[in-house]
């Protein structure tokens, strides 16, 4: 790899960390790019330079963290050669990553920079939208056999990843009722139940 390359890369990566730890350590309300660029010590025009504006490394971000959680999900699926056991998996496994990984949850289930992503982030690899279609890949023929209902891919995500999205979302915000080791014991089971086909 070219030298510039390598250290533009090496810009970019202290520039998503910093980011991430500013987010983690002050919240929504102190994630700026003055704390940002004070704690990577990068400057203005770098930052502009690879990510166009701070909109851009937000989104970014956001598609980074989103990618690490599907790439887990799909790490999840791909041992599992049933419906069922594959279901309960992922379910468990969002919990388990949110739990090992808060500051990236956080990012996730937080960040106000959704709406960004399309014109403002900068690729990343793996990018969510490939993770997101191997994961609907998996999914597909369970539902052509009947072990899952057929139900649209956006509806699957829902039922599958709704429950554990909220509490998450809960657990992150310091809801004292969550325990999430009990909710990757008792949380999993039920959605496998709310998208269970007539042959599951």
């Amino acid at each position: 790899m070219p030298v510039p390359a390598k250290r533009g890369q090496e810009t970019v990566d202290r520039l998503l960390d910093a980011a991430l730890d500013v987010y983690s350590q002050r919240g929504r309300d102190g994630f700026s790019l003055t704390a940002v660029l004070e704690l990577s010590g990068v400057s203005v025009g770098s930052l502009y330079h690879h990510f166009s504006n701070f909109d851009g490394l937000s989104a970014t971000l956001y598609n980074r963290c989103t990618a690490d959680l599907l790439t887990e999900l799909l790490a999840c699926l791909d041992p599992h050669d049933n419906a069922a056991d594959g279901v309960r998996a992922m379910a468990a496994g969002y919990l388990e990553w949110s739990a090992k990984n808060p500051a990236k949850a956080r990012i996730v289930h937080f960040l106000p920079y959704a709406g960004y992503l399309p014109d403002n982030a900068k690729p990343v690899d793996p990018e969510p939208a490939d993770l997101y279609r191997e994961i609907v890949m998996w999914f597909n023929p369970y539902l052509v056999s009947g072990h899952i209902q057929p139900l649209a891919p956006v509806m699957i995500e829902l039922l599958v990843c709704g429950p554990v999205a909220a509490t998450t979302k809960r657990w992150l915000a310091g809801d004292p009722g969550i325990d999430m080791n009990d909710a990757a014991r008792l949380i999993p089971e039920r959605v496998w139940q709310s998208v269970r086909g007539p042959r599951g």
